[in-house]
């Protein structure tokens, strides 16, 4: 069920720190979008095993965590 929960948050996160890093155009931004959304949830998921070990948190709780300051960052910045 990833395309509706919070690892599909993803989706929204990836693409606008992609345009941050290398501009609008699209032949650059769609290949770094993929390759930060599929850091973002590795490295989500790794967290998620590794913090309270050997328990596990789920790796949209951590995608979560993780992309949630950014995305407010972004919101507060185009406000401006």
């Amino acid at each position: 069920m990833s395309a509706a929960g919070t690892i599909g948050f993803v989706g929204l996160v990836a693409p606008h720190a992609a345009r941050a890093l290398v501009g609008r155009r699209h032949t650059r931004v769609l290949p770094v979008a993929v390759l930060l959304g599929a850091v973002l949830v590795c490295t989500a998921d790794l967290l998620g095993r590794t913090v309270i070990a050997p328990a596990q948190l789920g790796a949209g709780l951590m995608t979560a965590v993780i992309g949630t300051p950014y995305f407010l960052y972004i919101l507060v910045r185009n406000r401006r």
